[in-house]
């Protein structure tokens, strides 16, 4: 019987917490039998139900949480259904497009979107004084004077009250102005020197019905006070096929108020919120004609039509237009009477274009006015503070770059800036160069440049190496980050840009030709691809991004000049070429440039840079195409003396034309301060300077020779080039190894070995580190008549290390480690000496790493001879038995490549 009441009870308890308008104001009816049995319980087991239920015990009328003894109707506080859903839109699981978050919504349905999940009392709201009294009214009354009395007095269903020893005083219809007026001439009519003070204690609860296009509509109890606003908000709020113009208070069948929710949403106004009285039925009916406000407004949204709005009404609903809207422009998108789109253009500046009358099913675009500020002047690049400037009629570059030392950076090129210049209405731009340093130091003259409106002063860097570019980076790093955010809607343009990202880094550590390692960098047209990649999201809006032009002085040459040099590109015609110059050799920044007004060669090398050390001066060539129209395109070729051009000489300081290029050679047998390193046992230990044709021996005996404790025989020699070969090699045989591993997995033929197996071996080919070994009889290389001498090259080192009387046995052995060297001993005894192979072992391919780097193959008949007798220092390689591997083809070549570094590291005391 308990359980059964327990069951019955905790019904009841979901009922009252979860069900709809789960308070007094109830669609669903909870029976007295129900709270008497939940009183009956004892006050602990009470708050233990209430508390798993979420239940409050005093709306059941059981154990008081509180000290408030008055019982009121209970307004809820209301549960938002969803952040980004309307009130009659359920909460769904799927993933929501990034086209439907980003679509419009209807305005004013947010404010009602919640369910009742939790309670708060109104007992602690003011009455009104033209509040009416009715049954069920508590009326506190407070006498005082020659005897002090206090009453609570309930209004009866007669509309009577009863004051004790006295007749009933009729209140129902009254106000509470009134009735207060009422009772207190009543007690000083009838009790003679008494007072009496008037209050109201427990309102009365009313029915109300709540109809139409609701969220939850019903018949809900609810406090005397409530309003239409209050009723909504029991009901869950509205639908969005609902109106929220129109919301009609009817009773007795007659229409007494109607309720706009804009008025009160847009405005503050509730005047339309009347109070409710017991039996009104709120009435929801179908949404009216609507119009969507999109682009440049505060509040773009959906909006409901209620008579004859025009467009300036549209625009007020929804706030205002934005700062960077260009009203005048706005257009409307309306169904004709033939139910075909139109477009109409509307002049929101314009009382004709305000004054349009607005149609259901309009859609009004606000557009927005162009990013370019109008008479500007924009400074970029090392400048103390880049930015736009006012254009003022007459101003000059010194009037805005007044100092060097206060308004350009330490890395400012003072030579050379540019001045970008829109030279017609289409958007042409022609290019002006200027000495900065002049123009700022002799105010007035002609390098002083008077600026005109919307020019833009670039200024570059001396060095672009000592560019700190951090801030660029993270700028850069958040645009990305930003355009991750985005991928359903660029799925396919992430997929692709993924790709050539991957790509990129594999080029960019080794690039080969016909399988010859030649560079460690990507080659000039993917560095072209990368950049032209890098300026699509950003640089080619340079001119017009305020946050892009703060950063410019954090901008390299090519960065600044990208929008500059595009713009050129795009503008040249058939009639007219591209205005742009290249120049290449021994400059600090070759490039393409663009063309400057009047400029000469000697403005393009100081547009590049200036000359490096190793230009040749008194020869450059500077070609010139053109097209003959009876010959086709041709070629002209001058050689210029950079010498003269550089002095201003005209025979040799050539003016430039469109297309030209300028190749700066480089001195004959120039070479950079190119050096080897010499380590271990001669006397001077160190590196050296080399001269082209320089030999190893002329090296060693510029380093002292070597010491009495030199053992030749073991000297080891690197060899940069080598080193780069050796380094794509294995990656090619990791990749080749990846892809056979792969191909005999999805051929799924044979046993396989191991994940663990394959992965490790991998990883230990990954970690290999090139050496670039270059096996070398240095005893014969400095005899100088063997004619085995060799001439070095920048980065090679040789290591001449003491004897070692050791030999090292590795691999697949029991033990590996070295042992003291005794010329006494075999190859069976040093592996006799490690343990023995392993069961994993291949006994047929043992082989030998001389100390010099050479490989030996043993061979049996041959071994006790003088020629295969192991020497100090010699390394005895026992590899893994490939059969034990699956017979994949690579893993003998993977271990040799992983032994054979290990050996070399290990000669050159890396390891």
């Amino acid at each position: 019987m308990k359980r059964s009441f327990q069951k019955i009870l905790k019904s009841t308890l979901l009922i009252l917490g979860l069900g709809i308008g789960a308070f007094q104001a109830n669609a669903v009816s909870v029976s007295p039998q129900m709270i008497e049995q939940f009183k009956q319980l004892p006050a602990s087991e009470q708050r233990r139900l209430a508390q798993q239920y979420g239940i409050d015990p005093s709306l059941l009328g059981g154990v008081s949480t509180g000290s408030q003894s008055i019982q009121q109707p209970q307004q809820p506080v209301v549960q938002p259904r969803s952040s980004a859903q309307p009130a009659s839109v359920a909460p769904s699981a799927s993933a929501v497009s990034a086209k439907e978050e980003q679509a419009l919504k209807p305005f004013g349905y947010d404010l009602f979107a919640g369910q009742p999940t939790t309670f708060a009392p109104v007992s602690d709201v003011p009455v009104p004084a033209d509040y009416r009294i009715g049954p069920g009214d508590s009326i506190n009354v407070q006498l005082y004077g020659k005897e002090s009395k206090r009453f609570a007095l309930v209004v009866d269903r007669l509309g009577n009250i009863q004051i004790p020893d006295m007749e009933p005083v009729t209140v129902i219809g009254m106000s509470y102005g009134e009735l207060k007026e009422a009772i207190q001439s009543f007690v000083a009519e009838k009790m003679i020197g008494q007072s009496a003070h008037i209050s109201m204690g427990e309102l009365r609860s009313i029915r109300i019905f709540v109809a139409g296009d609701a969220y939850n509509p019903g018949s809900y109890t609810v406090s005397s006070l409530s309003t239409v606003s209050q009723a909504l908000f029991v009901a869950g709020g509205l639908k969005t096929i609902g109106s929220l113009r129109n919301i009609q208070v009817k009773r007795a069948g007659k229409l007494i108020a109607t309720f706009d929710v804009y008025d009160l949403l847009m405005r503050g106004d509730a005047l339309g919120d009347v109070r409710l009285q017991s039996g009104d039925v709120v009435f929801i009916p179908p949404i009216g004609e609507t119009v969507s406000v999109t682009g440049e407004v505060l509040r773009p949204a959906i909006y409901e039509l209620k008579g004859n709005e025009t467009m300036a009404d549209i625009v007020a609903m929804a706030g205002g237009v934005k700062p960077g809207a260009y009203p005048a422009a706005s257009i409307v998108e309306r169904y004709g009477n033939d139910y075909l789109k139109q477009v109409v253009r509307v002049n929101l500046t314009s009382n004709q274009g305000r004054a349009l009358t607005a149609k259901g099913g309009d859609t009004l675009v606000v557009r927005s006015t162009s990013a370019l500020a109008n008479d500007s002047i924009t400074l970029l690049g090392q400048v103390t503070r880049p930015g736009q400037y006012q254009w003022t009629q007459g101003i000059r570059i010194s009037d805005i770059l007044t100092s060097v030392s206060a308004d350009l950076s330490w890395n400012a090129e003072t030579d050379m800036a540019l001045v970008v210049r829109e030279k017609n209405i289409q958007g042409d731009i022609e290019v002006l160069g200027v000495d900065l340093l002049e123009a700022i130091q002799h105010k007035g003259t002609d390098e002083d440049l008077v600026l005109q409106a919307n020019d833009k002063l670039i200024v570059f860097a001396d060095r672009d190496e000592a560019l700190d570019r951090r801030a660029l980076g993270k700028f850069f790093a958040k645009v990305k980050q930003d355009q991750a955010l985005q991928q359903v809607a660029q799925q396919n343009y992430r997929q692709l840009e993924d790709q050539q990202l991957a790509e990129l880094d594999n080029k960019k550590q080794l690039s080969s030709v016909a399988g010859v390692a030649v560079t460690e960098s990507i080659s000039a047209e993917e560095k072209r691809q990368e950049d032209l990649a890098l300026a699509n999201l950003m640089l080619l809006g340079l001119f017009n991004q305020p946050k892009l032009i703060a950063l410019s002085d954090q901008m390299t040459r090519r960065e600044l000049l990208f929008p500059v040099m595009a713009k050129l590109q795009s503008q040249a015609r058939s009639s007219s070429r591209a205005e742009e110059v290249s120049v290449t050799g021994d400059v600090r920044y070759p490039d393409n440039y663009p063309l400057i007004k009047g400029a000469a060669v000697a403005d393009l090398i100081v547009l590049a840079g200036g000359l490096k050390e190793s230009a040749y001066l008194p020869n450059a060539e500077l070609s010139r195409s053109y097209y003959d129209n009876n010959e086709g395109m041709r070629v002209q070729h001058w050689n210029i003396d950079l010498t003269k051009a550089m002095e201003g000489d005209k025979t040799q300081n050539l003016m430039l034309a469109s297309r030209d290029r300028l190749n700066v050679l480089t001195k004959p047998s120039w070479a950079t301060n190119e050096t080897v390193e010499i380590r271990g046992e001669v006397r001077f230990p160190g590196t050296y300077i080399i001269q082209r044709g320089e030999t190893l021996a002329d090296v060693v005996k510029r380093a002292g020779g070597f010491t009495d404790y030199a053992y030749l025989y073991g000297a080891v020699f690197t060899r940069e080039s080598m080193k780069k070969q050796e380094a794509l090699e294995i990656r090619r045989v990791t990749n080749s190894l990846r892809k056979e591993i792969a191909n005999r997995t999805l051929s799924q033929q044979g046993s396989f070995a191991s994940v663990a197996d394959t992965d490790a071996m991998l990883a230990q080919l990954e970690q290999v580190r090139p050496v670039g070994r270059l096996v070398i009889d240095l005893e014969s290389v400095m005899e100088p008549t063997s004619g085995n001498d060799f001439r070095v090259e920048a980065g090679d080192l040789l290591y001449i290390p003491p004897m070692r009387q050791v030999v090292s046995v590795m691999g697949e052995v029991q033990h590996a480690t070295a042992h003291r060297f005794d010329a006494g001993l075999s190859l069976t005894d040093y592996m006799r000496m490690s343990g023995n192979t392993t069961q994993r072992a291949d006994d047929d391919r043992i082989y030998i790493v001389r100390a010099d780097g050479s490989v030996m193959l043993p061979e049996e008949s041959y071994w006790f001879g003088g020629k295969q007798q192991l020497k100090p220092g010699d390394t005895v390689i026992v590899p893994l038995d490939t059969n034990y591997k699956d017979n994949l083809t690579l893993w003998s070549q993977v271990t040799n490549i992983i032994y054979n570094s290990a050996v070399a590291l290990s000669a050159l005391n890396i390891l």
